[in-house]
């Protein structure tokens, strides 16, 4: 799956990533790109979630073909 990270993200994953997971869910997939850098927990832990362009909760269910988008609060303008 690719993994598309916006914003302030970007300190702790490359912009785009392409994963071979074994996540079935969003909660999953969290969990495991907080394994590859505990750093970035405080963060993905507030940030939203994208699949195929539409924003969707943890329990969703994603496959190997998806983009998902990980969205990070923001302000400023």
């Amino acid at each position: 799956m690719k993994i598309i990270a916006y914003a302030v993200l970007k300190d702790y994953f490359l912009p785009q990533i392409d994963l071979d997971s074994n996540a079935k869910t969003i909660g999953e997939l969290k969990n495991e790109l907080i394994e590859k850098n505990p750093s970035a927990k405080s963060i993905l832990n507030i940030s939203r979630f994208a699949v195929n362009n539409t924003f969707v909760d943890l329990e969703t269910t994603i496959n190997a073909t998806d983009i998902i988008s990980i969205i990070p609060p923001s302000s400023g303008g």
